[in-house]
Formats: structure tokens, C-alpha cells, sequence
């Protein structure tokens, strides 16, 4: 972890956890990572949004296989730090998934609870096979015994923003992932 420089676009970060450059090596390699694991099979992707969002974009374009691709909207942190507990789905698939090849991508994964949900939502509908990617593993958070397939990078129990991961919907647009300061965590003209 190093310190955030001190210019405009990390003024809110305590830490730079992963840098640009970092990011962009390991997203290549996953890439890589699921080709080998899908042959030359089309992979549906299911992307768990807005978080999620810039890293599939990303990591699409570093997947050589045949891609069909869907999102779906679910809400579990809202405006403040800690999950409001059981995941809420605002927005449900609009391809059909049966008897396809289907990736499950997402920013993070720490309790557990929303990539269960979901991926136990997508089992329902037969699969031929299901996989799990996230960028981010917050292992000291996890309250249900969920492991994704293919991981970025394993994190500490802090709270990061960046690279699509928002504090009440901020902070995506950053191109690293940083521990947002404590000071800035629930601020009340935020709320």
C-alpha cells in the first residue's frame, strides 16, 4: 500500500491499494486465464452492475472466445460502507442462459452475499457451466462461504473506491483502487 499522491484526482484517497498500470497487467492475464479454461467454447458473461462495469468492458476485450454479454442491477450498499444486507436485484437478465457457458463477473467480492445470490439465481436456470471472476477478494470480510474461480486481487478489510467501485456513486471514474479516507466515509451532505 503505498500513499496517495498528492494531485486532484486521489485527493480523497488515504492509499493507492492497486495502481493503473497493476490493473491493467492482471486484467490481461486473467483474460488469458479464462480463455485457457473455456477452449474456444462462447462464453456468456453476466456482469454484476455499475460496479462491475469498467472491469468487464476490460476484461472482454483481453478474451479472445466468442462473448455474448448481459448485466444485471443489484443493490446491496446503497450509500454507506457496510452492505445493507441482503442483496436486492433492480435488474434482471435479458438473455437466455440455458445450456450456456456463463461467467460471472463482479468488483468485489467480500461478504459473499451478493455473488451467492446471484450465482444461485443463475444455477436455477441451467447452465451448461458457471464460473465466478471478480477483480477484487476481501477474504476478512466474507460471511458466506462463497470462492470465486478466477480472482485479481486479494485486499485487506478496507474500504476502496475506483476503477468502477463507488461510494454513493462516486469515485468510479478513478483508474486505480484506493482506500477512500475515513473523514469521507458517510459524509452527511451525502446522505
Amino acid at each position: 500500500m503505498t500513499k496517495a499522491k498528492n494531485f486532484p484526482l486521489h485527493a480523497d484517497l488515504d492509499a493507492v491499494l492497486v495502481s493503473e498500470s497493476d490493473i491493467k497487467k492482471r486484467v490481461k492475464k486473467l483474460g488469458v486465464e479464462i480463455a485457457n479454461a473455456y477452449g474456444n467454447e462462447e462464453i456468456t458473461v453476466v456482469s454484476i452492475i455499475n460496479g462491475a462495469i469498467l472491469f468487464t468492458a476490460d476484461l472482454l476485450r483481453e478474451i479472445p472466445n466468442p462473448i455474448r454479454l448481459d448485466c444485471i442491477r443489484i443493490s446491496s450498499y446503497r450509500n454507506d460502507t457496510k452492505s445493507a444486507g441482503h442483496p436486492k436485484l433492480l435488474q434482471s437478465l435479458t438473455l437466455d442462459v440455458t445450456n450456456r457457458h456463463v461467467l460471472l463477473i463482479d468488483d468485489i467480492l467480500d461478504t459473499g452475499k451478493t455473488f451467492s445470490a446471484v450465482a444461485g439465481m443463475l444455477t436455477k436456470l441451467n447452465p451448461a457451466s458457471l464460473r465466478t471472476c471478480v477483480l477484487l477478494d476481501k477474504r476478512g470480510r466474507r460471511e458466506v462461504d462463497f470462492e470465486a474461480d478466477f480472482v485479481g486481487f486479494q485486499i485487506p478489510d478496507k474500504f476502496v473506491v475506483g476503477y468502477g467501485l463507488d461510494f454513493a456513486e462516486r469515485y468510479r471514474n478513478l483508474p486505480c483502487i484506493g482506500v477512500l479516507k475515513p473523514t469521507l466515509q458517510n459524509p452527511p451532505e451525502w446522505a
